[in-house]
């Protein structure tokens, strides 16, 4: 298939590039141009100086950018040059509320668009292994899986537009919970004077066990926190799920709780640490 791919970032690019080496013809914008030359020089595809370059004659637009304005100003400067039928794939991270609104305005113009948010980190971009979960009619699903597949470990249909990114959301949630649940463990084992490997050890096989804790816990324990997802992005995701909580009456104290906690780790000059620096706010407290 002909597609574009806008947003060329740590996970953008190589997502893109796996598409590249499934056989699709990709064609790849990025608001820096020398982001998206690097990359086709890196991956063997074409870099285009504009949206509409990039849009013009393909089967489907895929986005990984940054915010709601990003996908909004993404979508409306492609929709005059994309051709009828075409397929919108939006990767990024975004309000379900943009999303629906995004889909009517496609659906309007005669595209499909999908919201299909991705979790497993730029290990999981890089690795082709991401978790993805979609909104829009079911009608299509089957074509944007198959698209999508070169960097896919897993892709569930959760419903209407929207529905993938609320489901992303609930993910964030989870993640935040678990990520300081892990920091406080690893915080009191110091405080406590035991051996952090060994605890590990010991509690990683059981309940306490999770990605996040044997992944995460060593590093942690290094003081080190440049493992991809930043905090400036985590804090952007956990946003927008409280402001969905505000809509749907949902209770999310622990969330509201942690996203502050990250707000102290960018006042310490952690906005682009990775999401585990809540154990760097802990550490600087017991040292203190």
């Amino acid at each position: 298939m002909k597609l574009a791919f806008a947003g060329l970032g740590v996970m953008g690019g190589p997502m893109a590039g796996h598409l590249i080496r499934a056989g699709h013809i990709v064609t790849g914008f990025n608001r820096t141009h020398s982001r998206a030359a690097e990359w086709a020089a890196a991956h063997g595809g074409t870099a285009a100086a504009s949206i509409a370059e990039a849009v013009e004659g393909a089967d489907a637009l895929l986005l990984c950018v940054g915010r709601d304005a990003d996908v909004r100003e993404t979508v409306a400067a492609a929709l005059p040059y994309l051709k009828p039928g075409a397929l919108i794939i939006d990767h990024t991270t975004i309000s379900a509320k943009l999303t629906r609104e995004l889909a009517e305005i496609s659906r309007e113009k005669s595209f499909d668009f999908y919201d299909a948010p991705v979790s497993g980190g730029q290990a999981g971009a890089v690795n082709g292994q991401l978790a993805i979960m979609v909104g829009g009619e079911p009608g299509r699903f089957a074509e944007v899986a198959d698209i999508v597949k070169p960097y896919t470990k897993s892709i569930t249909h959760i419903g209407g537009a929207g529905a993938g990114q609320t489901a992303k959301m609930a993910n964030q949630i989870a993640i935040a919970g678990v990520v300081q649940g892990v920091a406080e463990a690893l915080h009191f084992t110091k405080c406590a004077g035991l051996d952090p490997a060994l605890v590990l050890a010991a509690i990683s096989g059981g309940a306490a066990g999770s990605w996040q804790m044997n992944n995460r816990w060593p590093t942690m324990d290094e003081g080190k926190y440049d493992f991809g997802f930043a905090v400036d992005w985590m804090r952007k995701d956990l946003g927008i799920a409280l402001d969905e909580a505000r809509d749907n009456g949902a209770h999310l104290a622990l969330t509201a709780l942690v996203d502050q906690f990250y707000s102290e780790v960018q006042a310490m000059g952690g906005s682009r640490w990775d999401t585990s620096s809540l154990h760097a706010r802990l550490e600087a407290r017991r040292k203190g």
